[in-house]
Order: structure tokens, then C-alpha cells, then sequence
């Protein structure tokens, strides 16, 4: 997924549509949707920040600030397989992650699974 583009892009990008660029040279300039430049602009008109919006969707099962709980359950088994790892995690903290969850979130907080030879 592409990221989002700053607050300060979206600043400069209307400025210079304020200064007279036309819409659809500055969509090709910037590589922004023409549609999405006409948003950024009506949302400046009105006033309201360019800043990136909150996105909506589920809150996270384990709250980041756990995280470190986390890391330091899976590190002090190393060798445990992913199911350990979410049982004994379940058992700490009341909180059932499957195997895949587990390990989409360890693979994101990068805490290797390197079993011993």
C-alpha cells in the first residue's frame, strides 16, 4: 500500500495551485489524483487541516503498549512453536491470538522465531 502523502505535501501542493498552477498540471507534477487535489482544496476552503484523517477500523486485540510483554514472552522461550506461543500468551493475558495472528504481529514488532539447530 502506498503512503499517505504528509500534511506538508498537501500545504505546498494547494499553494501552488493558489499561485496559479492549474489543477490538472499540478496532478500530473505531483502525481496526485485530480479528484483528490479538488478534496484537498475544498477541505483548505473551508478551513479545516490538510493533516491526515484518523482511518476508521478494528481496535488492535493487545494494546501497543503491551508489546514489550510481548516480545519478552516470545523471547523467553525461543524455541516454542506458534501455537505455544499464543496459548501461553492466552494464559498471561486472557488474550486468544491464532497462530497467524501471532505471527503477522511478531513478524511487525520484529522478534525472530529462529528455532536452535
Amino acid at each position: 500500500m502506498a503512503r499517505r502523502p504528509s500534511a506538508d505535501f498537501r500545504e505546498r501542493l494547494v499553494a501552488a495551485i493558489d499561485a496559479g498552477l492549474p489543477a490538472g498540471e499540478a496532478a500530473q507534477r505531483f502525481r496526485v489524483n485530480l479528484r483528490t487535489i479538488y478534496r484537498w482544496l475544498a477541505r483548505n476552503r473551508q478551513g479545516a487541516s490538510l493533516a491526515e484523517r484518523p482511518r476508521s477500523g478494528r481496535p488492535p486485540k493487545l494494546d501497543p503498549a503491551r508489546y514489550p510483554e510481548l516480545r519478552a514472552l516470545v523471547l523467553a522461550q525461543p524455541d516454542a512453536t506458534l501455537p505455544e506461543h499464543a496459548a501461553r500468551l492466552e494464559a498471561q493475558t486472557g488474550i486468544r491470538f491464532s497462530p497467524s495472528h501471532l505471527s503477522r504481529l511478531l513478524a511487525k514488532l520484529d522478534v525472530p522465531l529462529k528455532k536452535r539447530v
